[in-house]
């Protein structure tokens, strides 16, 4: 909540969910079902209707816009925050302020600069009203004082010139009222004040917190003692307000009680709320008693502020809506709810916003005026539950209402920053839509109006940059109820209302100019094929084939036994595995054709039209081996007629389809002399041969002896990466008798796409 309390909850951080809803209303119709055709943004709910700006312009909850009274800036202070507002009877305005804390007398005339009347080293001048002497009386926190202030002053007043009527620091704790049960806390002093209010008998009434007390001072009176008038065991006294009887209502925070105190200061529980506090009453012309309820009684207040010495305190304040997301650690509920308590029935809500912390209630003849502390709206509630926002600050906070002197206008101070308004009479009745992107360059067409609209005018303007501040076209009216305005990506509408015009739900039909596929990433693997079947056998030697990645090269895997990649093929020597990326903006269907050229071709041959898949496999026998490239088209085609479809394409780096083994040529056995002494010493030869391909580099060779292990063998010079590579390999065969026995020998040689050349060769039987 945004006061100075050592109870008051933190702001609930989940209202920001409750934009959701909005926000998922307004996709259902501004985000269209299927990519192709006119697309309409509709707004027609009030949901829809808050993100605009209205200005003199009331969004009902009912979805239409109508006209209302508008809001006049009067000043905006040094000060961070405007804690409270009053007008004397000459029709002069007083602001109390915190950060730095002050009473302001605002100028008569536009543009006159603030006087400061009273200067504070306290934290905030939290309360102020004027008492029927004429005497400006300001509270302030936490040092728990009520000045009584010279409103015609021209010297600046402060702290020790003042006059003080109440000292929280020089007052003993009082004992329990009469009736009330609550126990005195002997040493314990109030160090807040949150509300002043005089009775019809000129007495000044005194609402405290920490603890929660009121308490009578009769200024008629100088040197007079205040006196306890009221003690509540609640943790603070909120809010005072008067009913016709001159009974005292007040609301508290801790148990969210509103009590009314008779003038004897007997109290008498008229609801407990399910909220921890009440932050505002107002008791309507019928007697009715509307108390804004808000906070979690299951919510841990914050820890004891010490009361002795203390030269800092713990301000809890309501964040803007972009602020709560960070705050995830917040548990108290959402909003706010205003019962209605009317004398001879049950409380009832009577209002419920899960947006807003009311903090501010006033009970005029056309319906409760409601001020949010968090978004800045002012809200009108009729009786029958309906309402309408008829205002929205410039300003993070909306903090106080208070009516001005005279007439029927309304004095709203703000925080973040510290401004004053008067809302009232206007001749501008304008509303400004949200800004619709159309997610690419767009034609705008037909806007449609709720039937039974009327007295209203309707503008628009385009651009391409997000923002309506610089390039935008500028406003122009609808030409035969059709925009007007150039094509763009975005579009803001206007509605000028008249002669108390109402407007209902209005839709722009908008058609997003066609643009082209984009065929981002394009993979091919030889030797890779496409087949699910294969896969069931978890044993199946597969091809990992992942797109590439920043900037890096084809990322293409032989494993033989996975099951993380991303797409997976069965390894196959005889085809070829195509992979591609590709997307539209306007989120149209689309579909490909996949075309291939070989090394010296001008033409691309077709391979496979029309396909939805992403991946494609063909047979690599079915052309003659070489380089090629593949080329990928991308059609909107199933989104658009023929004569709008617009293609993309991507051609793949070169690579080589290789389906012919190599050739061994030149194999032959040749015996060495022998270097022992011995009859049976083993033979040795030195066997050779040489492997080309006619596509690609040799990659490596083996040779196996009468049918036994295959064994590696690198080419001469050990670097393998010529498409002809020479072999040569020592062995040595046994002797035995004198004779060397016929020995086989097979070698094998493979090219990079794993096609094979064997041959083989006989050594014969002979002598050593």
């Amino acid at each position: 909540m945004l006061r100075f309390s050592r109870f008051l909850h933190p702001l609930p951080i989940s209202l920001a969910s409750s934009g959701l809803v909005a926000a998922l209303a307004t996709g259902l119709f501004s985000i269209p079902a299927s990519a192709q055709g006119t697309h309409l943004w509709l707004q027609s709910q009030m949901e829809e209707f808050e993100k605009g700006t209205p200005e003199g312009v009331a969004i009902e909850s009912d979805g239409h816009l109508r006209q209302t009274v508008g809001l006049t800036e009067l000043v905006t202070t040094p000060s961070t925050f405007v804690w409270s507002i009053a007008a004397d009877k000459a029709g002069r305005i007083f602001a109390a302020t915190g950060t730095p804390a002050s009473v302001l007398r605002l100028g008569t005339q536009k543009g006159e600069k603030p006087f400061t009347l009273f200067e504070t080293k306290d934290l905030s001048v939290q309360a102020l009203c004027f008492g029927p002497d004429g005497a400006l009386y300001a509270a302030t926190l936490p040092g728990g004082k009520v000045y009584k202030l010279n409103a015609d002053a021209t010297a600046k007043q402060d702290d020790s010139s003042a006059n003080v009527v109440f000292d929280a620091a020089k007052f003993d704790e009082p004992a329990p009222s009469q009736g009330n049960t609550a126990l005195a806390t002997p040493g314990v002093k109030p160090h807040y004040i949150w509300d002043l209010s005089f009775d019809s008998a000129g007495r000044l009434y005194i609402a405290t917190g920490d603890p929660g007390a009121i308490y009578r001072v009769d200024p008629a009176k100088p040197g007079a003692a205040p006196e306890a008038f009221f003690k509540s065991d609640e943790a603070h006294i909120r809010a005072l307000a008067w009913d016709a009887k001159g009974n005292l209502i007040a609301g508290s925070d801790g148990s969210g009680l509103v009590y009314r105190i008779d003038p004897h200061g007997k109290g008498y529980v008229l609801f407990e709320a399910p909220r921890r506090e009440v932050t505002a009453i107002a008791i309507g012309a019928n007697g009715t008693i509307y108390a804004a309820c808000v906070g979690d009684k299951t919510h841990n207040p914050l820890p004891p502020l010490p009361v002795q010495g203390v030269s800092a305190i713990t301000i809890t304040v309501v964040q803007p809506q972009s602020m709560q997301a960070a705050n995830a650690s917040a548990s108290v509920p959402e909003g706010t709810d205003i019962y209605a308590l009317t004398e001879g029935e049950a409380p009832r809500v009577f209002w419920s916003g899960k947006d807003d912390i009311v903090y501010a209630l006033d009970a005029r003849s056309d319906g409760l005026l409601a001020l949010s502390g968090n978004r800045g709206r002012i809200f009108r509630i009729e009786d029958d539950g309906s309402y309408a926002d008829i205002a929205h600050l410039q300003a993070q906070q909306g903090l106080t209402l208070t009516s001005a002197h005279g007439g029927d206008g309304l004095l709203i101070g703000t925080g973040n920053t510290g401004r004053v308004y008067e809302l009232g009479a206007t001749a501008t009745h304008e509303y400004a839509s949200d800004v619709l992107d159309a997610g690419a360059f767009a034609r705008f067409g037909r806007v449609e109006i709720e039937p039974g609209s009327s007295a209203y005018e309707i503008l628009t303007r385009t651009g391409n940059v997000e923002q309506p501040v610089r390039g935008w076209s500028d406003w122009q009216a609808l030409a035969d109820g059709s925009v007007a305005s150039p094509p763009g990506r975005f579009l803001q509408w206007k509605a000028v209302l008249h002669n108390d015009g109402v407007l209902g739900s209005v839709g722009v039909n908008y058609l997003p100019v066609n643009s082209a596929p984009v065929v981002d990433e394009l993979v091919v693997a030889p030797g890779a094929r496409l087949n699910p079947q294969n896969l069931v056998n978890p044993s199946a030697q597969t091809v990992n084939i992942a797109l590439p990645s920043s900037g890096q090269g084809n990322a293409i895997t032989f494993d033989a036994n996975t099951s993380s990649s991303p797409l997976q093929a069965t390894k196959d020597r005889t085809a070829v595995t195509v992979r591609w990326a590709a997307h539209d903006d306007d989120g149209d269907d689309l579909i490909y054709s996949i075309y291939l050229r070989g090394d010296d071709e001008t033409v691309w041959r077709l391979l496979k039209d029309k396909i939805t898949d992403k991946a494609y496999s063909f047979d690599a026998a079915l052309v003659p081996d070489g380089g090629y490239r593949i080329k990928v088209i991308a059609s909107d085609a199933p989104s658009h007629t023929p004569a709008d479809a617009l293609t993309g394409e991507k051609i793949s780096d070169r690579f080589v389809i290789d389906t012919t083994p190599p050739v061994i040529s030149n194999f032959k056995a040749a015996g060495q002399p022998v270097t022992c002494a011995g009859l049976n010493c083993p033979k040795p030869f030195v066997v050779s041969f040489e492997a080309e391909d006619a596509e690609s580099p040799m990659a490596h060779a083996e040779y196996s002896l009468d049918a036994g292990p295959w064994q590696y063998i690198d080419p001469v010079g050990q670097l393998s990466d010529s498409q002809r590579e020479h072999y040569e390999f020592r062995i040595s065969l046994p002797v035995e008798a004198g004779r060397i026995s016929e020995h086989l020998i097979t070698v094998r040689a493979y090219d990079r796409y794993d096609n094979v050349g064997v041959a083989k060769t006989v050594i014969p039987a002979q002598p050593q």
